[in-house]
């Protein structure tokens, strides 16, 4: 949504004290459907990569996989600073202090080029050693290692997009991060159709094909992410994004809100990396199984996470025009449209699961045990939205400690430790998944008692 046409007048929300539900609904809408819309079609543009992957061998399919866990965990450096960015840019936008948002967005690019410099050099060195780490077996560390160290090196480029997504979605913009994001799917798509076949006069390159194409089309969509916020119409065009100065307040009141998410995905994905170590000991067709039910499960995400970014922005943008009671309403509001879409999801995986998993590879046993994993996916679905958006609302208000403690708990102490008690005892695929769920229903109970508290709405940022 583009604030400066479409801004959110947040006193039409109650007359006399009676919530405009009908005003309420357009309102998450607005905000989540771009956001649904760019994550789902995102989620199936790397299905598709995947499909692509595998129709060249189990083993770089499992390649793939094996490399994008340490590839998140990379990410997660950035995360610190993107909650910070969100919450605060939308806080001053709910104050109408536009400058000030331009400020946060300005902190944010210096320090995710600095640190995206960093993390992509050393990415890059220590591949090798990474995918070792992550327990590829000897077939795959050739190609893990090759897709790992190109896609690592290009870390920067989606460093910095995430960075003006985070402020383009805090003022309530979500349009734009769709477009780009989608283009930039699409472009990484046919790149692996010409990189990994060998189409067009190229080579046939497989995996390192694939992770070329991937750089390259996040590279391209982190210029398109700064004609996003340079365009006219945009909240951020007459700001000078690009001048050196840091303000070093500025950028403590981010990593104050922000450090607890930061901390929260390193824990998540230090967490799926052990998980996933756990997966890689059960053997190549049994992980490559794990990483198709893993792939479609994103596209489960997807739901959560766009409601969970409507109610981030709503909560933040209500409690900045001092309206906690607006605030809490648009964090169950959204929750409830997610629940619906969230439903409709898990019986597609339930009853479909079978003929999802045939897409992506042309062995029996191992779409066989895909399918499986799948149905216990589709139990997940309601305590999965639960947490997601509840936890985006928390965000929202500031309140980011509550959903790294939940994390840290249900990744490590559930997720982590259920999922070896399991497969010591030999259930296989079917146990690391109920551990996840385990992890998922710990933590939609949590988030919820945290929200339904009310000390969330009393937070200063």
């Amino acid at each position: 949504m583009n604030v400066k046409r479409k801004a959110i007048s947040l006193d039409n929300l109650f007359d006399n004290d009676k919530l405009n539900k009908k005003l309420l609904d357009k309102y998450i809408w607005i905000l989540a459907l771009p956001s649904l819309l760019e994550l789902m079609l995102a989620t199936l543009f790397g299905m598709v990569d995947m499909i692509m992957v595998g129709n060249v061998s189990a083993a770089s399919l499992a390649a793939v996989g094996i490399s994008n866990q340490p590839m998140m965990l990379i990410l997660a450096v950035f995360q610190a600073l993107n909650i910070g960015t969100t919450v605060l840019v939308a806080r001053f936008i709910g104050t109408g202090d536009r400058r000030s948002s331009g400020l946060v967005l300005r902190q944010t690019l210096i320090l995710t080029a600095i640190l995206g410099v960093l993390t992509s050099l050393i990415g890059f060195l220590f591949a090798r050693r990474v995918v070792v780490f992550m327990g590829a077996k000897p077939e795959v560390i050739p190609l893990a290692t090759s897709y790992f160290g190109i896609v690592a090196l290009g870390s920067i480029f989606i460093a910095i997009t995430m960075g003006i997504t985070a402020a383009l979605r805090g003022a309530g913009d979500t349009v734009s991060p769709m477009k780009y994001n989608i283009l930039s799917n699409l472009i990484n798509v046919f790149g692996n159709y010409i990189l990994i076949y060998g189409k067009l006069g190229f080579p046939a390159m497989g995996v390192t094909g694939a992770a070329l194409s991937t750089t390259i089309s996040r590279g391209l969509g982190m210029m398109m992410a700064f004609y996003a916020v340079h365009r006219q119409g945009s909240i951020f065009s007459n700001f000078p994004l690009l001048r050196l100065k840091v303000d070093v307040g500025l950028v403590k009141r981010m990593l104050r809100i922000g450090l607890p998410s930061g901390l929260e995905q390193v824990a998540l994905r230090t967490g799926q990396i052990e998980f996933a170590r756990t997966a890689a000991s059960l053997g190549t067709m049994v992980f490559a199984a794990h990483q198709i039910a893993l792939n479609v499960v994103g596209l489960s995400f997807a739901p959560g996470q766009a409601f969970g970014i409507a109610a981030t922005t709503l909560v933040g943008q209500s409690l900045g025009a001092g309206r906690p009671d607006v605030a809490e309403r648009c964090g169950f509001e959204t929750r409830r449209l997610g629940m619906i879409i969230a439903f409709s999801i898990a019986l597609l995986f339930f009853f479909f699961g079978r003929q999802i998993a045939d897409i992506y590879i042309n062995d029996a046993e191992v779409t066989r045990m895909a399918a499986k994993a799948l149905k216990i996916v589709a139990i997940m679905q309601p305590l999965q939205s639960t947490q997601f958006i509840l936890a985006g609302a928390l965000r929202g208000a500031g309140d980011t400690r509550w959903p790294l403690l939940s994390t840290m708990i249900g990744i490590w102490c559930i997720r982590v430790v259920f999922a070896k008690v399991f497969v010591a005892l030999g259930f296989g695929l079917i146990g690391l998944w109920t551990a996840q769920l385990l992890d998922q229903l710990f933590r939609s109970i949590f988030i919820y008692k945290r929200y339904t508290s009310d000390r969330w709405k009393t937070i200063r940022v």
